[in-house]
């Protein structure tokens, strides 16, 4: 994984300098209880000077496209480093950002870039993570009005990738298992993929998240099949322990009120 220059020594907790990684102790605390308390639902759609989003951009080089499955997996680490960095916790300089953005309703947009593009838009604050020659990185919330122009010139659509078979998750690794019947565009997927691991955190005891953030936050995303689906439906119902879903708000490609993921701790 990569990101921004800098490697988490001190922080919020320690009252040393906040230059980027991981979060620990007091800041991590945050980052978790935050995470469990969810959307505090401050966003009227009907004025945008209210409504944020969390950018999102895939790296699509034109001539070798990255394979749908890494793709997807690259954002759920990005966004899962960037919602556990020690820089969005209290004293961090992405905190007041981060902060008013899980105020609002999380929202997630998914662009794509190449070449010189790409390039500009790590010069951007967040986080980037890279698996299997894909690459995408997630960006510090901010008013959907007011996104950075390095990112703003860059285009929702276009973002589809055929899909492909990646095999059975690797055993003990949390999955986040998206509704293949949705048909759900490359872009769209990515956005769910994002809020899907964020429930996941949220859904982690404290010792598991600590595990999980040694281990380097490994996250599978796999397509389920309608009878898996069901089982996944089922369990969501049930109140399983280490299952969540993400219900979407229908503004694009689906139906309000559809399951789009459903994340499943190993």
């Amino acid at each position: 994984m990569t990101g921004t220059p800098g490697a988490g020594e001190g922080g919020p907790e320690t009252g040393g300098p906040v230059i980027g990684g991981p979060a620990t102790g007091a800041a991590l605390d945050w980052c978790h209880a935050r995470l469990r308390a969810g959307s505090a639902g401050a966003e009227d759609p009907e004025d945008r000077a209210t409504v944020r989003s969390m950018p999102i951009v895939l790296h699509l080089p034109k001539g070798d496209p990255p394979a749908r499955t890494p793709l997807l997996e690259s954002v759920a680490g990005a966004v899962a480093a960037l919602c556990l960095d020690e820089r969005v916790a209290p004293g961090g300089p992405w905190h007041e950002a981060y902060a008013a953005w899980l105020d609002a309703r999380m929202r997630k947009i998914a662009r794509r870039a190449r070449g010189a593009q790409w390039r500009a838009s790590l010069e951007v604050p967040g986080v980037t993570r890279e698996i299997d020659g894909a690459a995408a990185r997630a960006f510090v919330p901010g008013p959907v009005d007011e996104v950075d122009p390095r990112l703003a010139r860059l285009q929702i659509g276009g973002t589809d990738l055929e899909r492909d078979e990646p095999g059975a998750p690797p055993e003990g690794t949390p999955v986040v298992w998206i509704d293949g019947a949705l048909g759900m565009s490359t872009g769209k997927a990515a956005a769910q993929v994002g809020h899907g691991v964020m429930l996941l955190i949220a859904a982690m005891e404290r010792d598991r998240l600590d595990r999980w953030l040694a281990d380097g936050l490994p996250v599978a995303v796999r397509e389920a099949d309608p009878p898996r689906w069901q089982d996944l439906a089922e369990a969501v119902a049930a109140g399983t322990p280490g299952v969540a879903a993400v219900v979407d708000a229908g503004y694009t490609e689906v139906a309000p009120g559809s399951l789009t993921v459903i994340a499943v701790d190993a």
